[in-house]
């Protein structure tokens, strides 16, 4: 189960791994937290979609998502709550967040009270969502992450709770080796930071606990961008970075360990290379 603010969040941080479990005929479910209507638009055709304009880019974002899951195998997809429950809660400081409907102000145990339900149903080995900060301090992102692991909590006193909880991250190391291309890019809200202390994420390599390589996987990932091209548009600093770096770049990610053991892992850290490692088959 992968746990998600907005549309295109599972694509952009987790879709090699999506299209990785999904392909060998794992369960995956993906439960999105919001229908992103406060996202910026990259397509000009569709601006007048915009929460300032019609308020209508959360229903068509629900399309792109639809599309995205198809490209990445995902069958399984739910909205928290339902579709529409909880609204995107705009960049942290904004008047946005102030929204009655938003995801940050939404009630931690309601909120959680919904992703029980599913736990209690699809009863999921491995729970991914983000760290405490949402990777990068996205609001809605922190929320999911408390989201998740208040529901994860609550289904392990009730016995049924998942045996590992993953959030998403980057090694300090990959961050290091494409610092110049981040610095490169002038469409990308990290252009011109040039040290890797000055990122709003990445982990040291001895925190990291999982490393998925998916890289026979790439397009798919590639493919379920594209869907979402209100958010991703064809010049997107996320392109130009998978230029330089290929499939390396959109087929393989990373994991800390929040809930549960390591299982078996390799290489100088003993990174393990499946996210069900340990875990009784």
């Amino acid at each position: 189960m992968l746990v998600h603010a907005h549309p295109d969040d599972e694509t952009v941080s987790t879709g090699a791994t999506i299209a990785h479990y999904a392909a060998q005929g794992v369960e995956v479910t993906l439960v999105t937290c919001t229908l992103g209507e406060e996202g910026e638009i990259h397509v000009p055709e569709l601006a007048l979609l915009a929460a300032t304009e019609a308020d209508q880019l959360g229903g068509y974002r629900l399309a792109e998502l639809d599309a995205a899951c198809a490209a990445l195998g995902v069958t399984d997809r739910r909205f928290l709550g339902g579709a529409g429950r909880y609204r995107d809660s705009g960049m942290m400081g904004l008047e946005t967040n102030k929204h009655p409907r938003c995801f940050w102000q939404a009630d931690l145990d309601e909120a959680a009270a919904h992703l029980l339900e599913i736990m209690r149903e699809v009863r999921p080995q491995v729970v991914i969502t983000y760290d405490e900060n949402g990777f990068y301090g996205h609001p809605d992102h922190i929320q999911a992450h408390r989201v998740a692991m208040r529901a994860a909590e609550r289904a392990t006193a009730e016995g049924f709770g998942p045996a590992k909880v993953y959030w998403t991250t980057v090694p300090k190391s990959v961050l290091e080796a494409g610092v110049s291309a981040f610095a490169e890019s002038t469409d990308n809200p990290f252009a011109g930071i040039e040290k890797v202390e000055d990122f709003p994420f990445g982990t040291s390599d001895e925190e990291v606990a999982a490393r998925i390589d998916a890289t026979d996987r790439h397009e798919a990932k590639v493919a379920a961008m594209r869907a979402h091209a209100t958010q991703i548009p064809d010049t997107s600093w996320l392109y130009s970075i998978a230029g330089n770096f290929g499939s390396e770049f959109m087929g393989v990610e990373y994991y800390t360990l929040a809930v549960g053991e390591r299982g078996p892992g390799d290489g100088p850290h003993g990174w393990e290379s499946d996210l069900f490692a340990g875990l009784p088959s």
